[in-house]
């Protein structure tokens, strides 16, 4: 049977600013799936690269006064060093502004216009006279053109309607504070509806996507036309001009996915490999780790890319949630936007390798770092179960050595072992949390043997020494059970565990067999307790003031990343729109559905005596008792649907992806139970 050949991948972070625990969720995932890859035996290969293209590289540089290569090559050394002190090892790291990527855009870009799906259209875009440039979005702000609200991003106001940056109404560069003028520019387009066909069948069926990926897709993207893709900026921009369309660049989000075949590239030309081996062939599988919020990019755009030239589709693309932390968005000025640096100061990379791991499951889910619980769990855990085993016993057997036969343990050591292959499993389905909880529940089986033992009393009679050479012979191989379940989490103590016991951990079924007769080293130190004093001097380190904005600056700089997690729906008409009845109503009463993990019981007013009852998935986001006498917007004239709880007769209406981050819509003052939503 031939070894089974891995290719896996981060999502490469942007080289405009430094690494933080945020995107640490990601590479330690990726990491610890990595590692335990290598353990089992197979050929695994891991590649990264900066993402150094864009507008944004191109402004900070000049805001800096220096070249663009200068600002990328800094960052991407402050990137390395970080990922290496979190004990992330990739095994080559590269960058989207090299020789190699730049190869691979012409090659994938030939294969695009070959197959036809390249078209050129003009578009009105806002430039900056002062600054030189053509502006994205999130550079201008103006009025509203729909309700006249003023200091509006480019793309979308609060007051829910979406247009263009040409239709601001008195539109400002935040970059020069200049007016902007219209100006014409040339874009390319990928027609990503030709590969419609393809898209769906690849998405739709197999495993390369979790289930809840799958629907999403079906549901946001694939039951409609798939839309145009913008895959050119015009002059200036920071990154590679396209050959066959000169003062064009490719988009970063064209060039940064292509960065991944680039960086194999770099990696076959250091070991002598075939890149054909890689990219081009059905016995390599290829593994992408990425966030939720690039779900589009890496699911439709980059599977079609692959498919046009004649690149291998991705194996599995794995997609995590967010990280907060204490239930809330990571803060400067609350200390929580901790950088990966800041961490590396105060505490043990290990700490944050397992509290990730013991939250990290296969799916979506958000991550919170609660900060109380990770100096419980790491305590509990890492110093009172697993390290406590070796630190109770090899330092009353450093002259004595394991047994050279291994001692009745009652089943101990067997049970571990047969247990092995469950936490092999929970590993290779990134369900890590549940692995982290067999590993531990091993560990609970274990302390009690020592604590029953005593050794720490057997060393005290002479008569006993056999008896205590055994008794710490299996506490010693229960430890190391542990190091080798825990090293693709916990790779420094899986080699401190080597160096005590003179064996190298270098494959996963080496749990299966205990050691016997080797000498143990004296006991160094391993993990100690987190203290919550470095933890608080973390987080006053990371604290950093909340800066006024200048005048000419605006006061809101919202993200684009909800629009790009769902793009808008096709057009409708003002016909299609007033079959909706949306009306103002009174919450005047509000009780949890015990039953129901994600249901709250609304009944509404419409004024008078006209109310209705609704189910309402906000249980996370809001307390009944807060709901009472709030106005909220419903759908007034949605047929009423029986549900296991009761009978639904509306919908409130909110917005956010879910969880804890549900926002109902509300009406100001004055508005009055009964009115249209017009």
């Amino acid at each position: 049977m031939s070894q089974r050949r891995i290719l896996v991948t981060s999502a490469l972070p942007y080289a405009n600013g430094p690494i933080h625990l945020g995107h640490l969720v990601e590479y330690i995932q990726t990491d610890i799936w990595v590692r335990f890859q290598k353990l089992r035996g197979r050929r695994c290969v891991y590649v990264c690269a900066d993402d150094t293209h864009g507008t944004a590289i191109m402004i900070r540089a000049r805001q800096e006064g220096r070249c663009e290569e200068e600002l990328i090559a800094e960052m991407q050394r402050a990137h390395e060093r970080d990922f290496a002190g979190f004990d992330i090892a990739f095994d080559n790291y590269g960058s989207t502004n090299s020789p190699e990527n730049r190869r691979f855009c012409e090659e994938i870009w030939r294969s695009l216009r070959q197959a036809d799906l390249v078209v050129e259209r003009s578009v009105s875009q806002l430039y900056d006279p002062q600054a030189g440039t053509f502006l994205a979005d999130r550079f201008v702000r103006g009025t509203c053109p729909s309700c006249g609200r003023a200091d509006q991003p480019g793309d979308s106001c609060q007051c829910g309607a979406t247009y263009t940056p040409v239709d601001l109404v008195d539109p400002v560069s935040i970059l020069s504070g200049a007016k902007p003028e219209i100006r014409e520019a040339k874009h390319l387009f990928v027609q990503l509806e030709k590969l419609h066909r393809f898209l769906d069948e690849w998405t739709q069926s197999g495993d390369h996507l979790q289930p809840e990926v799958v629907n999403y897709l079906r549901g946001h993207f694939l039951h409609e036309p798939l839309r145009d893709w913008d895959i050119s900026r015009p002059a200036p921009y920071f990154g590679f001009e396209i050959p066959d369309s000169p003062g064009n660049y490719w988009y970063v989000w064209f060039d940064a996915p292509i960065g991944y075949i680039a960086s194999t590239q770099q990696w076959c030309d250091r070991f002598g490999e075939q890149h054909a081996d890689w990219w081009r062939s059905d016995q390599t599988e290829i593994h992408h780790f990425i966030g939720k919020d690039i779900t589009y990019f890496h699911t439709l755009f980059w599977p079609g890319m692959l498919h046009v030239a004649g690149f291998s589709l991705p194996a599995k693309v794995h997609i995590h949630g967010f990280l907060t932390v204490g239930g809330e968005k990571m803060s400067k000025s609350k200390g929580t936007f901790i950088r990966a640096d800041t961490y590396l100061k105060h505490l043990n990379p290990a700490y944050l390798r397992y509290y990730y791991a013991s939250k990290l499951g296969p799916r979506l889910d958000d991550l919170d770092l609660n900060l109380d619980e990770f100096v419980a769990k790491v305590n509990a855990d890492l110093v009172g179960k697993v390290v406590n085993l070796a630190s109770r016993s090899a330092r009353f057997v450093q002259d004595l050595g394991l047994a050279a036969e291994y001692p009745d343990d009652g089943g101990l050591f067997a049970h571990a072992a047969g247990v092995g292959d469950e936490i092999a499993a929970a590993y290779q389905e990134c369900d890590f949390n549940r692995a982290m909880r067999l590993v531990m529940e091993l560990a609970d089986r274990a302390n009690p043997y020592v604590e029953a033992a005593e050794p720490w009393n057997l060393r005290k009679d002479p008569s006993k020494t056999k008896s205590l050479q055994d008794v710490c012979t299996v506490a010693l191989n229960l430890f190391r059970q542990l190091a080798i379940y825990l090293a693709p989490v916990l790779p420094r103590l899986a080699e401190q565990t080597g160096q005590l016991l003179h064996t190298p951990i270098r494959h996963w079924d080496e749990s299966k067999t205990p050691l016997t007769g080797v000498a143990v080293a004296a006991f160094q130190h391993m993990l100690k307790r987190v203290e919550k004093k470095d933890v608080d001097a973390m987080i006053e380190d990371s604290k950093e003031p909340e800066i006024a904005e200048p005048a000419s600056a605006p006061q809101w700089q919202d993200s684009d990343e909800p629009l790009k997690n769902e793009p808008l729906a096709e057009m409708c008409t003002i016909e299609d729109f007033a079959k909706i009845d949306l009306r103002v109503a009174r919450v005047v009463a509000a009780e949890d559905v015990p039953e129901a993990k994600k249901l709250l019981k609304l009944t509404v007013s419409l004024g008078g005596d006209v109310q209705r009852t609704l189910f309402a998935g906000i249980k996370e986001a809001y307390r009944p008792e807060d709901l009472v006498g709030k106005l909220a917007i419903v759908v007034a004239n949605l047929a009423p649907r029986k549900m296991k709880f009761g009978l639904s007769e509306g919908m409130v209406t909110a917005v956010g992806p879910g969880g804890q981050e549900v926002f109902l819509l509300r009406v100001d003052e004055g508005a009055q139970p009964g009115q249209r939503v017009h």
